[in-house]
């Protein structure tokens, strides 16, 4: 039996319809590029026939099921670690069942679709970049558009921007962690981290990085491990020529107020592993200025019949758990 030429780890919840389209597209684009895939897909406890729907439609992908949605991070490591990689970085040394062979991972995510041509460029920027211990697609919304897909490290600016958006011009520059039209429509270029809907791992780099930090129930995770990989020495790339469709955050919007919670959550554990205490309390300062000017907006908005009591409620309860983490 010959081995694969990439493998591919999806985790879902409750999304069984764009599911079904994600692995369509990705078989069909993986046959087109002639490309061997091994599949697995984890199920977190999506109750919603996805995983009945995965047996019976994709026999050759293999189906992990959880009793619990255990969140992205930790689901991914379980993909992972069923294809054989450590629990805990080797750096360089030998890995017990994992493979010299090994091909390389890519982590997707279930409201994507996958074009003909994507995953062969994708693979072949690792086979001449050998520095790339991720590369990464360009993202487009479903109606064609450029969605934003690679990212400078995230700082104070950015905190303070999305709290207190000064002008669009400021919000999409390089302050703000945004790349250029022209490089996210150009040719590959180095970043800092992608966006984590589509992510190509060079086995390597995930043997020297180790598994995803699952203490990131849900966000920041792939910015995490870019980060961890990048102070190792792998660079991160992204390829513009690589076009992936993103159903952006079909998943996470079921629940918007505990998903609203558990970015900032995600986001200081980020701030606090990558930079340090006294940055994060900075960070933490902005938050709370930028929650009572929230406050006061939705405060207007209610007084003006613009917003009913219980969306109302619903906001300032969401804003009032992101000030007592």
């Amino acid at each position: 039996m010959q081995s694969a030429d990439l493998r591919v780890i999806v985790v879902s919840h409750k999304v069984r319809q764009l599911l079904a389209a994600c692995l369509s597209t990705l078989y069909a684009s993986a046959a087109a590029d002639g490309l061997r895939s091994d599949v697995v897909v984890v199920d977190n406890a999506s109750g919603d026939g996805s995983a009945e729907m995965v047996a019976a439609s994709f026999a050759d992908a293999t189906l992990l099921c959880n009793e619990r949605n255990l969140g992205f991070a930790a689901a991914i490591n379980q993909g992972l670690e069923h294809l054989g990689y450590p629990d805990v970085p080797t750096r360089g040394k030998s890995a017990v069942r994992f493979s010299a062979e090994a091909a390389p991972v890519l982590l997707l995510n279930p409201d994507t679709e996958v074009r003909p041509g994507v995953l062969r460029l994708l693979v072949g920027d690792l086979a001449r970049l050998p520095r790339a211990g991720v590369v990464a697609p360009g993202l487009r919304y479903a109606d064609g558009t450029l969605q934003h897909s690679a990212f400078r490290f995230p700082g104070l600016a950015q905190t303070a921007l999305e709290f207190f958006p000064l002008s669009w011009r400021l919000t999409e520059s390089r302050v703000n962690g945004r790349y250029s039209r022209q490089e996210r429509a150009g040719e590959p270029f180095l970043c800092d981290h992608p966006l984590g809907a589509a992510m190509l791992l060079r086995p390597q780099a995930i043997r020297d990085v180790g598994l995803l930090d699952d203490g990131f129930f849900m966000y920041c995770e792939e910015v995490d491990w870019c980060w961890r990989a990048r102070n190792l020495g792998w660079q991160v790339w992204s390829d513009p020529r690589a076009v992936i469709v993103h159903h952006s955050a079909r998943s996470t919007a079921q629940s918007r107020s505990r998903m609203y919670v558990e970015l900032w959550r995600s986001r200081y554990r980020l701030y606090g592993r990558q930079r340090g205490r006294l940055y994060l309390r900075l960070v933490k300062l902005l938050v709370r200025a930028g929650i009572a000017r929230e406050r006061a907006r939705l405060t207007a908005q209610l007084k003006a019949g613009g917003l009913s009591a219980a969306a109302y409620h619903q906001q300032a309860e969401a804003l009032a758990a992101v000030l007592a983490l």
